[in-house]
């Protein structure tokens, strides 16, 4: 698995997957995942396009620097990891945090997003949500990440899926066993302390913007998707029907379908074109 270290000295590790010769797609997961949460989008999404996703750090194999962690510099990782397999821009799928920390990339880094997914995630704070993550960071350091797990998969899954059970674990079995708690924490703490300014920057993005969540989501809301799409001009705001907020296990075919004929759509040469022609 390839790595590359950056300015602070962490480890930042990835994967690649996918066609050779196809765009690069960065992909950046939400809390605690790692590139193990996009098993159900590497062969829908990587048959056009070449898979670069990111272990955020704290996870995966990526280094367990320690905290507390912030989001503007977990968007710095990805652009090294962008650096480091060799692309000077990509189409960016982020998720939850993953979505916030893509929402970054998207202001700070303009030149470097060819597109912009961003998927159950939000662009404020709201107090019920900044409660729930406190509790959250509070029962992993008290009862550690398996009963964290149990206690919370309502917030993660829909219904049925709690039911049937195995969609939820192929993402939360790395969660539940393999991320230490204090990784799980600091990624807490980062998005607590992320600033409600960046909600303001988003009207600049100029980046052909999808907004992508599920209808049943009660940790990142409808209402979520629908206020990031209204700040960032021309984006497309899609709901999957029946979607909780790990859709892309739940959902995965929906998820991969609406996903994929958006990239599809922005990396057509009449598309291109449109871009280029003068108003």
């Amino acid at each position: 698995m390839p790595s590359v270290v950056v300015a602070d000295g962490t480890k930042i590790s990835y994967a690649l997957d996918g066609r050779r010769d196809g765009e690069p797609l960065l992909m950046i997961h939400g809390l605690g995942a790692d590139t193990r949460g996009w098993i159900m989008q590497k062969r829908a999404l990587g048959s056009r396009y070449r898979l670069v996703m990111v272990d955020n750090r704290g996870v995966g194999r990526s280094d367990r620097a320690e905290g507390p962690y912030d989001l503007e510099v977990m968007a710095a990782d990805a652009i090294a990891v962008l650096d480091d397999a060799g692309y000077g821009s990509a189409h960016v799928v982020g998720a939850s945090m993953g979505g916030i920390i893509s929402q970054v990339i998207g202001v700070r880094h303009p030149d470097r997003v060819r597109s912009l997914t961003l998927a159950c995630t939000a662009c404020r704070h709201f107090s019920w949500r900044r409660e729930l993550l406190s509790e959250w960071a509070d029962q992993a350091q008290a009862y550690g990440m398996r009963e964290f797990v149990r206690r919370n998969l309502k917030w993660m899954v829909g219904p049925r899926s709690l039911q049937r059970t195995w969609p939820a674990m192929a993402v939360l079995g790395p969660l539940a066993f393999n991320v230490p708690v204090a990784s799980f924490v600091a990624q807490i703490q980062a998005i607590l302390n992320i600033e409600d300014t960046l909600r303001a920057e988003l009207t600049g993005v100029a980046a052909p913007t999808l907004v992508l969540c599920g209808s049943q989501d009660v940790l990142t809301t409808q209402g979520d998707s629908e206020e990031i799409a209204s700040l960032i001009p021309g984006s497309e705001l899609a709901v999957v029907r029946g979607g909780a907020h790990l859709f892309m296990v739940e959902q995965a075919g929906a998820f991969n379908r609406t996903v994929g004929d958006f990239l599809d759509r922005v990396t057509s040469p009449e598309h291109i074109l449109h871009l280029a022609t003068p108003v």
